[in-house]
């Protein structure tokens, strides 16, 4: 039997206590799951805002910041509460996220003494509520292209700010349709008639209570989820602000006009800018993924209470998760779900590391600070996109009664279905991946569009992305796992961890090469360099796809090899079976892949199918036991039948 509590320690790790204040202040507030089906959208977005400064005052939600303005000064810390507060209604969680993380998080990271001593202390405690201001109508992902303009007045020493244009108004903004007295707003900055790029500047949105002169905000409205949020559109008629206002870590403005930046080229600070505000995906992702076990914990616990169809003749109706087909819907997302936990554990570590050593702008290591980027970027895409998959197959294993919102699944479906989309898309993240893949974080990188990218690789000779790979030494690792021609050999070596390292390292960069083939193949027959992106397009995110699910994978087998040595055998057993199941049912779902390109058998793609099968059948016992150990508070259970 598993060792429950045991394993929540594990789980939990360093952050233990802070996951622990967080599942208390669930507790606390479960009423507010009922309250948000009750209530008015109005009156719950202000429920909303109650709770959010409430959670303030216990400390969880300020971790991240320096301790001097009342935080916790551990951004780990931080990472790990909203992880965890996402067991929990999901529009409490993303009112924290606007503005604890991306309000906040923007003033401390790209703000200098002057904004922290100004605004930090009031934020930190709720008390300054405010907004992060940079998607527009216009422009999501193509942050570089924000049509939102700050002319720089040298006679005045103010920055105005104006929207120029439709598509330049600021949308579905975080806290802006109520609640925020501030805007962190990303604008194209001109000095003496010379654009610089896009800057962050602090501007006042309400004062008083009221909409500030010059500012015009606009509700949008009941959305699919997330209703205690506020979300609105702003729009600036030449509002000035003082010269402070610009958020000036990375670049200033002197009060004669003269630009300033320690980096000089105009794309590289850009992307160091964004580089600071990473911390929001590794959120995002964790949100989605906490998410999904608050799912799987409500599907299993049903799934050993409900019976259905007689397994014999003269025998009670069978349980649910008794059935292949039900262990074959569960199973493996559990598996895939404690490869995902530990996946988040090495981007939360990494983003923790990188941050603190980051000292000033040049601070750190930048190629590290670049595979933070990409890590995260991949993290929040599988981990969000986990979340999507399982709740709805979560919500169909519960027929019926998964219907009923009491269960939890039309919130859960309706609050996280954006997070594919916030804080990047996933699909557009996933190139993001892949460019670090193929130019390698190389320093050019930090000044390219993806016609560069595909410049940069096209100049390259293809042996040098083949180089940067082991793809052929891989390939006889591949070969050398592999058991012999007859079928009853086909088992054998399938729970070895490295053979399942090895399929998915020899898949990732055997599609590595081929899209560093294509691309340059495009650019000799001198085709248009968008053209030709846009035709390897489904290979690129293949490419980054395949990388993360190594990755995590990495990550699961990495935790099993260095578990403490005082951890239940039990619990290591499982833990196994859970990483072979991860593993396997992921060879499974690309087999496709494998067989076109010889890394499988039939007989053996077969074998593998009926190894997932055993597993199943082997976790089915520690089901409950391995949800429970995610240690989802009771309350944010609801139902009675499920909770007991």
């Amino acid at each position: 039997m598993v060792d429950v509590r045991a394993l929540t320690t594990l789980l939990d790790g360093e952050y233990a206590a802070v996951r622990d204040l967080v599942r208390a202040n669930l507790a606390t507030y479960a009423s507010v799951l009922e309250e948000a089906e009750e209530l008015g959208m109005d009156e719950f977005r202000e429920r909303v805002r109650e709770l959010v400064v409430e959670m303030a005052a216990t400390g969880q939600t300020g971790m991240g910041f320096p301790e001097e303005y009342g935080g916790g000064g551990d951004l780990g810390a931080s990472i790990a509460a909203f992880e965890t507060l996402a067991y929990g209604d999901l529009s409490v969680l993303v009112k924290v996220g606007v503005q604890f993380g991306l309000f906040g998080g923007a003033i401390l990271q790209l703000g200098t003494r002057r904004h922290h001593d100004a605004y930090l202390s009031d934020v930190v405690s709720g008390r300054l509520m405010g907004c992060f201001a940079m998607t527009e109508t216009g422009h999501g992902s193509n942050v570089q292209a924000l049509g939102t303009v700050a002319t720089y007045d040298v006679d005045a020493q103010e920055f105005v700010i104006t929207t120029r244009g439709d598509q330049a108004g600021k949308d579905y903004i975080g806290n802006a349709a109520r609640h925020a007295e501030l805007a962190v707003v990303f604008a194209q900055l001109e000095v003496g008639g010379t654009a610089e790029g896009v800057h962050a500047f602090v501007v006042p949105i309400r004062v008083d209570g009221a909409v500030a002169p010059g500012v015009e905000i606009e509700d949008d409205g009941r959305k699919m989820g997330l209703n205690g949020v506020d979300n609105g559109r702003i729009r600036f008629d030449h509002v000035r602000v003082p010269r402070e206002a610009l958020l000036n870590r990375f670049a200033d403005v002197r009060p004669d006009g003269t630009y300033e930046s320690p980096i000089e080229s105009s794309g590289r600070r850009f992307f160091t800018m964004l580089g600071t505000l990473v911390q929001g995906r590794v959120s995002v992702g964790g949100a989605g993924i906490n998410a999904a076990k608050v799912a799987l914990a409500i599907a299993t616990r049903y799934a050993v209470r409900r019976r259905q169809f007689e397994a014999e003749s003269d025998t009670e109706e069978q349980l649910l998760l008794d059935y292949g087909m039900h262990q074959r819907r569960l199973l493996p997302l559990i598996a895939r779900t404690y490869a995902l936990h530990f996946a988040q554990d090495v981007v939360r570590t990494q983003l923790h590391e990188v941050f603190s050593r980051a000292a000033s702008p040049e601070g750190g290591d930048e190629h590290q600070r670049r595979e933070l980027e990409g890590r995260a970027a991949g993290t929040k895409a599988l981990g969000t996109w986990h979340a999507t998959r399982t709740i709805q197959e979560c919500r169909e294993a519960c027929g019926g009664a998964g219907y009923l919102a009491v269960n939890r699944f039309a919130a859960l479906k309706a609050d996280t279905d954006v997070f594919t989309t916030f804080e990047g898309d996933n699909h557009v993240l996933l190139q993001l991946v892949a460019k670090g893949l193929l130019t390698d974080y190389a320093s050019e990188f930090e000044d390219m569009d993806q016609l560069g990218m595909v410049r940069f690789v096209a100049n390259l000779a293809v042996e040098t992305v083949i180089e940067r790979t082991s793809a052929h030494t891989l390939l006889e690792r591949v070969r050398d796992l592999l058991p012999g021609g007859d079928d009853e050999d086909q088992e054998a070596g399938l729970l070895d961890s490295d053979y399942q390292l090895a399929m998915l390292r020899f898949r990732e960069e055997h599609m590595l090469v081929g899209v560093a083939r294509r691309l340059k193949r495009g650019i000799d027959q001198d085709r248009n360099p968008g053209e030709v992106f846009s035709q390897v397009q489904d290979h690129v995110i293949a490419t980054a796809n395949a990388h993360v699910e190594r990755l995590v994978l990495e990550a699961f087998v990495d935790r099993m090899r260095s578990l403490p040595d005082d951890t239940p055998e039990d619990n290591a057993v499982a833990l196994g079976r859970l990483c072979d199941l991860f593993a396997l049912s992921t060879i499974e779902a690309d087999r496709a892949w494998f067989l076109e390109h010889a890394r499988l058998s039939s007989q053996r793609s077969k074998a593998i199918t009926r190894e997932v099968n055993r597993l199943c059948r082997q976790v089915r016992p520690i089901a409950v036991d391995l949800v429970d150990a995610w240690g989802v508070p009771v309350e944010m259970l609801r139902s009675p039948d499920l909770a007991g």
